[in-house]
């Protein structure tokens, strides 16, 4: 499902204060992340697939934004992830659990192309072994991996990045309305959650679904919240610790009213 438009900066989810704040890490802390990097861990599989469904659409806009064909981009992504897997990329996160995924999985994509590239190119002029893992995306014109601004390709990134996070949020959102029996009311007021100014009234919304205005209006407010405790928790799984959750929700804000 699509994210609501027009992002309300009102809408940035706050800090979570006293016992919340640490139940929320207790399950959804950095840890998480690192347990993708540890073979034997119950989490790793776990952790690793979400990573790759999460996180996939970042890494293809940045593809595209190197100016690969589409089909050429998801050959490079998908092509990247089993090299994330096989190599246990995720593994080497520990000795820089300073660093953000947001920055450390750009910075491994962005090693994988280069080193892509330079194998290709190695093998046009006859050595080295046949690489399996991608087409040639630019047939013998070369390989087209350098964007002409590298910038727009890293704003690219972030931006879908940002999106991706709230997409994800939104699903978990519909997801638990829907366990409860809800999905109508979801389907009505999620508009309501980032923009305002959504253009159906509160009374048409009531009217629809039997209840009050207040209702609805109290309901809305729920929702905000909730959706405002997920973002957080998704947020929590890129970061290394609880302070660094609010600094990067207010960058990756800014990158999408950029």
């Amino acid at each position: 499902m699509n994210q609501p438009s027009n992002a309300d900066p009102d809408a940035t989810p706050t800090v979570a204060g006293g016992e919340r704040t640490g139940a929320v890490f207790a399950t959804t802390h950095w840890s998480v992340v690192l347990a993708a990097g540890q073979p034997h861990s119950p989490l790793a599989q776990e952790a690793l697939a979400r990573l790759c469904e999460t996180y996939r659409a970042p890494l293809l806009a940045y593809a595209q934004a190197l100016r690969l064909k589409p089909e050429d981009a998801e050959d490079a992504t998908q092509a990247f992830f089993v090299h994330f897997l096989t190599h246990n990329l995720a593994g080497k996160l520990e000795r820089h659990s300073d660093v953000k995924f947001r920055s450390f999985l750009l910075r491994c994509f962005r090693n994988f192309l280069s080193d892509e590239r330079a194998r290709r190119q190695t093998q046009r002029r006859g050595g080295g072994q046949p690489v399996q893992s991608l087409d040639d995306p630019a047939g013998a014109q070369g390989i087209p991996w350098e964007p002409a601004d590298e910038m727009t390709a890293a704003r690219a990134y972030e931006r879908r990045w940002a999106t991706a996070l709230l997409d994800h949020v939104l699903a978990r959102l519909e997801g638990e309305y829907r366990a409860r029996g809800r999905g109508q009311v979801f389907e009505q007021l999620h508009v309501f959650l980032l923009d305002k100014k959504a253009g159906t009234p509160y009374a048409e919304v009531a009217r629809q679904l039997s209840v009050s205005a207040d209702a609805v209006k109290k309901e809305v407010s729920r929702m905000r919240q909730r959706y405002r405790e997920l973002f957080r928790e998704e947020i929590a799984h890129t970061v290394a610790t609880p302070g660094e959750v609010d600094e990067e929700i207010n960058y990756l804000f800014r990158v999408l009213s950029g």
